[in-house]
């Protein structure tokens, strides 16, 4: 099956009266279309001009903006320069924005179309393999704040969201594993048939890579793992939370470093850590598949850190509570729970995560 033939996947959304049409291919990008009168375009500055032109000759938008790049474009004040933008543009209330980059630009351009005169229509062309098998996909928009990740936010469903697998071919090596991250643990929580598609064979050589022939049909397993997740949970009410995994420490990592640490980067240290939790608890053999995840993704060192520094981003993690944090661990592969831990514990487990690294 040629990759511009996989079938779509359609994820409805319970009393929202709508559902994302989810497109996985070869050359999507040439041959979108929206039934809605007008578009603005909120693109990543730093993506190729290539992969702009093809969605304006596509769709012809309105206005076409470039949104910052990464995480520093994850700000209220960002939101509020596009909106001004929007509005100064003419788009009106049957316009859509469509959002064209990765992760970080899909999670603002969504933000700002939820915003938007109280929210217009909404697409997703997601150019990372993060932005593909996890932030496009799952209806929630959002930026961060000083004080944490993602702690501002609505969720509004995209329409529809296009991944053109020939966006990863200009992707660099580093920002390609780090997105990896999200269809481990999209195999960890659900599908252990993703991780031999994501591990190496060997801890030196393998694995995947951009040029994997199975690789558009690896995102749209990855990205249903996600589907079947959110279509039960879309308010995170529940076991949508189990998404969460890793994300506890992932998240804190990432605001103790002011973003320098990419966040799939950071979610491979914190699935390690959620092995290592996991294992105190009883289980076994987890921390065997992260610590050779971690070992491929090959991510950014860590600076020397302590747990009472990364405590206060972990205490307001969103899955905590009046009475602290909660925590998602595995009693095995596929087997996804949330539960509270004595501090003392995760101490310990930190500083054995430490020696591992």
């Amino acid at each position: 099956m040629a990759p511009t033939d996989l079938p779509p996947l359609h994820v409805p959304w319970p009393g929202l009266a709508r559902s994302t049409t989810v497109e996985v291919g070869s050359g999507l990008l040439r041959r979108v279309s929206v039934p809605e009168p007008q578009v603005a375009l909120l693109h990543d500055r730093d993506l190729p001009s290539e992969w702009v032109q093809r969605v304006q000759q596509a769709l012809n938008p309105i206005l076409t903006v470039p949104v910052t790049s990464g995480e520093e474009g994850k700000t209220m004040a960002e939101v509020g320069r596009l909106l001004s933008a929007l509005a100064q543009g003419g788009l009106s209330r049957a316009g859509a924005v469509v959002g064209l980059g990765g992760g970080a630009t899909t999670d603002v351009a969504g933000f700002v179309a939820a915003s938007y005169l109280r929210g217009v229509a909404y697409y997703a062309a997601p150019t990372t393999l993060l932005g593909m098998v996890d932030a496009a996909v799952g209806g929630k928009t959002g930026v961060n704040l000083p004080e944490g990740k993602n702690l501002a936010g609505a969720f509004w469903p995209a329409q529809g969201v296009w991944c053109d697998t020939e966006t990863l071919d200009t992707l660099p090596p580093r920002d390609f594993r780090s997105g990896a991250a999200e269809v481990f643990k999209h195999g960890l929580l659900a599908r252990p048939e993703l991780l031999t598609q994501v591990l190496p064979s060997t801890l030196s050589a393998g694995g995947l890579t951009r040029f994997s022939e199975w690789l558009p049909e690896l995102v749209r397993s990855a990205i249903e793992v996600k589907a079947e997740v959110v279509t039960r949970d879309p308010t995170e009410q529940g076991e949508r939370a189990f998404l969460n995994l890793g994300h506890t420490l992932a998240h804190a990592l990432e605001a103790v470093t002011r973003h320098r640490l990419p966040h799939g980067e950071a979610v491979g240290y914190g699935l390690h850590f959620a092995a290592l939790l996991s294992e105190a608890q009883g289980a076994h053999d987890l921390s065997t598949y992260t610590r050779t995840f971690l070992h491929w993704q090959n991510p950014e060192p860590l600076p020397r850190l302590q747990l009472n520094t990364l405590w206060p981003f972990i205490a307001r993690d969103k899955k905590a509570d009046e009475l602290g944090p909660r925590w998602v661990l595995l009693h095995g592969l596929a087997q996804p729970y949330l539960t509270r831990l004595p501090h003392e514990q995760v101490a310990e487990v930190f500083r054995q995560w430490q020696r591992d690294l």
